[in-house]
This record gives structure tokens, C-alpha cells and sequence, in this order.
């Protein structure tokens, strides 16, 4: 069965021809142009992904995201917004946001990142990984131990966490706004740079050559993808 996808923005223009992109790549498409018609929807039917405006009339696309994690759907949201603000960013994906973009992208990197949020939403139903062995590499998340050929590897809590958080995913590309929320909790002072340090940090300790990683991969536009 394809994904369903609900676009609510008041006008088209997002990015021109969205619904034919979505359509063309086998997602079944619907769409609200105003806040309360979108909510509405997305209460009553079944969808696995919205797209919304930050700026919807009648509701905002802030409160449209808010009301939803209220009731309990647990569907992806991408919110996007004309303007690059700091404080909408962070507020969006407090409220329960999974991704946040402004409009200054090009269509491959939304579709790119669509794809990711859906293969993470079907991944979260999954039971988390505990145990996990690649490329002579073997992890026990239960135990926080992992080794290298028989050696031990020493790996902090925080590295661990973002590990497991890209294993549970492996094969999607998981984007910096997501990692910041589910491994870091949006600690304060925090910065996606930590990430970038945190990966390369993995990369030293598990890749045979961390120049040309084998596993964590890096999605230019987005964020990081683990593959084995």
C-alpha cells in the first residue's frame, strides 16, 4: 500500500508541482489550503506524513502540529516555512515537528527527506535494536559495551546513543534537526556542529577508514545514514 501524504499550504508554491513529484514516485496525495479543514483531516483519516505551511489561515501550522501530538497521532510532520527563523525552527520542532525546512532548497533534497521521515515512521514501530554486529564491529546497547575484532572499544554514553539512534534507522537518512531532538533532547547550547563531531568521532573508533566510511554515511543536504 503507498504512503498517504497530506500537503496543507494555502497556495501552491512551495515547490512547484509538489503533488505530480509526490504522485510520480507512487505516494497518494491529498491536500487543505487553510489550518482548521487540515486538522481536520488529518484527525479523521489515516496518513503517514504531512506537509504543512508554518503560516496556514485559520490555524497556524504551529498549532496544527501542536493539536495533533496533543491527540496522539504519531504520523511524520514536515513543517517549511518562507523565512529562516532560528526561534520558528526551534519552536516547530518542539511542538512535535520531525523536520523543519526553509524554502531556499531544491525539490531533490524534500523528496529526500520526505522518503527519510516516512522509512523512520515505519522503523518506529519496530522493536529497538539491542544487539548489533558489522564489519567485524560488535555492540551490546544493553550493556554499553562494544568491541572491534575481539578488542574493546571505548564509546561514550552520548556516542552510543547516537549510534543506536542511527542503527534503529539504518538505511534512511536521518536529518541533524531530528538527531538534535531524539538523541539530545534539545539540551541547551547544543549545536547541529555537536553532531557533526559526535559522527566523526564514530567514524575514527568503527570505520577501518574513517575517510571513506563503509557504515555512516553522509547525506549532503540532510544528515547521516548507517548502512550494513
Amino acid at each position: 500500500m503507498s504512503s498517504r501524504i497530506l500537503l496543507l499550504e494555502p497556495k501552491p508554491g512551495f515547490v512547484p508541482r509538489l503533488p505530480d513529484l509526490l504522485a510520480a514516485e507512487g505516494y497518494a496525495v491529498e491536500s487543505a489550503t487553510d489550518g482548521p479543514s487540515g486538522l481536520s483531516r488529518a484527525l479523521k483519516e489515516r496518513f503517514d506524513l504531512i506537509v504543512l505551511d508554518a503560516m496556514l489561515p485559520g490555524k497556524s501550522g504551529f498549532e496544527v502540529c501542536r493539536e495533533l501530538r496533543q491527540q496522539g497521532r504519531d504520523m511524520g510532520i514536515l513543517m517549511f516555512a518562507a523565512k529562516s527563523q532560528v526561534r520558528d525552527r526551534v519552536v516547530g520542532l518542539k511542538l512535535g515537528a520531525d523536520d523543519y525546512m526553509v524554502e531556499a532548497f531544491e525539490p531533490p533534497e524534500l523528496m529526500a527527506r520526505i522518503e527519510a521521515l516516512l522509512r523512520r515512521v515505519k522503523r518506529e514501530k519496530l522493536t529497538p535494536i539491542v544487539r548489533f554486529e558489522f564489519g567485524g564491529v560488535e555492540i551490546d546497547f544493553e550493556r554499553g559495551t562494544a568491541r572491534k575484532a575481539g578488542a574493546p572499544i571505548g564509546l561514550a554514553g552520548k556516542e552510543l546513543d547516537l549510534l543506536r539512534y542511527l542503527i534503529d534507522h539504518r538505511g534512511a537518512p536521518v536529518s541533524r534537526e531530528e538527531l538534535l531532538r531524539a538523541v539530545w533532547k534539545y539540551q541547551p547550547g547544543v549545536l547541529p556542529r555537536a553532531i557533526d563531531v559526535h559522527v566523526a568521532w564514530l567514524r575514527k573508533k568503527l570505520e577501518d577508514n574513517p575517510q571513506y566510511p563503509q557504515y555512516i554515511h553522509s547525506v549532503r543536504g540532510v544528515g547521516y545514514r548507517f548502512s550494513a
